[in-house]
């Protein structure tokens, strides 16, 4: 088939990572692929497989870019486009404009959050052949919200390279990352992974930290990811936190870790302490990794994780039971082991890249039958 993709996202997060796989095994399968970014994308490098000459820069400012929308119907026609695949709600109504002058062409629109659409998106969502949720929380809001016919609303579980992340925990030497992160070898490490953001629950994380120091010193934490933000108030905010909570020499501020594999197999608990996750792909990951999770009950979190049997759930916000649990898995090995064998296990049989990639593509199949 004849693919176009389509984000106009400035920043790599969970949906970009889904892009990229996406296409990249799409390519793999046999496709032809294109794709349609700003300029300076940071998908631009993670395109590996997507031929250079295939991958166009326009300007997809918003919703309304007139321009834009005109460039992506050139492209549908240019290369007889068979799929046209938008990632983001901004590009749904300029993917719906190519679509809609080339009728033999097919929209297929993925919805990667919780928060709700607009009366135009709405709108758009109507003329989608398809609306692919990336969770089951994901498509009852779709459907609650009635933004498109129930009919049309399929969920795609998000899907990660489980090879890889397998192979890192296998291959990995703790000894050595901590002598490189000058830790102490008998150190037991925390972390989360996300933007920096108030929604991703970075300042509970680090109250929590403070708690869990008071009865288990050797525990370090780490905080991975990149403050979009003006100034980049949010992460002044969070270290200005640990300074007063005198946690500096504790607490670790990595930024954007291109090997996170690593970085999921060094830890003993990985925390997300989100308000909200339509998935919560950082938590798959890590279950691939086989290290335990402790996850506020988000949507997305209640979706990946059995409570006491795959990881744990605390209510969303709340610092003294987030830390709590993390003091019981730091403090209860055996019980760490089983739940991160467990989620291992798991994340194996339900989220591999290649299950989202083929059934992703059987809906394209789908949907170039019934034109």
């Amino acid at each position: 088939m004849r693919i176009l993709q389509i984000s106009s996202a400035q920043s790599l997060g969970g949906g970009e990572r889904h892009l990229a796989d996406l296409a990249n095994g799409l390519v793999a399968r046999g496709h032809h692929l294109y794709v349609a970014l700003r300029r300076r994308s940071p998908l631009l490098e993670e395109l590996k497989n997507v031929s250079k000459e295939n991958i166009f820069t326009l300007s997809l400012r918003n919703s309304l870019d007139a321009k834009s929308a005109q460039d992506l119907s050139r492209l549908v026609s240019k290369y007889n486009i068979q799929i046209v695949h938008a990632h983001m709600a901004r590009d749904y109504p300029l993917a719906a404009y190519a679509v809609g002058r080339h009728p033999e062409s097919r929209l297929i629109v993925t919805r990667h959050v919780l928060f709700r659409l607009n009366r135009m998106h709405r709108i758009t969502l109507s003329k989608a052949a398809r609306v692919i949720a990336v969770s089951k929380a994901v498509a009852l809001q779709l459907r609650t919200d009635h933004v498109a016919p129930a009919e049309k609303i399929s969920v795609v579980l998000n899907g990660i390279d489980i090879d890889r992340f397998a192979r890192a925990k296998a291959e990995f030497d703790r000894r050595q990352f901590l002598d490189a992160w000058k830790l102490p070898t008998d150190s037991a490490l925390v972390g989360l992974v996300g933007e920096l953001s108030p929604l991703k629950g970075q300042e509970e994380f680090v109250r929590a930290a403070a708690q869990v120091l008071q009865q288990f010193p050797k525990t370090y934490f780490i905080i991975a990811g990149v403050d979009h933000s003006e100034g980049n108030k949010h992460q002044k905010r969070l270290e200005r936190l640990t300074e007063e909570l005198d946690l500096t020499s504790h607490v670790r501020f990595i930024g954007w870790l291109e090997d996170l594999p690593e970085l999921y197999s060094v830890l003993d608990v990985f925390v997300s302490a989100s308000h909200t996750e339509s998935f919560g792909l950082a938590i798959a990951e890590a279950m691939a990794s086989g290290t335990t999770v402790v996850a506020t009950e988000t949507e997305g979190a209640r979706e990946l994780i059995r409570e006491g049997e795959t990881g744990l759930l605390v209510p969303i916000g709340d610092v003294g039971a987030l830390a709590s649990r993390i003091l019981r898995l730091l403090t209860h090995e055996n019980e760490r082991i089983r739940l991160g064998v467990a989620a291992q296990q798991t994340a194996t049989a339900e989220f591999s890249l290649k299950r989202m990639i083929a059934e992703t593509e059987k809906i394209y199949e789908a949907e170039t039958q019934n034109r």
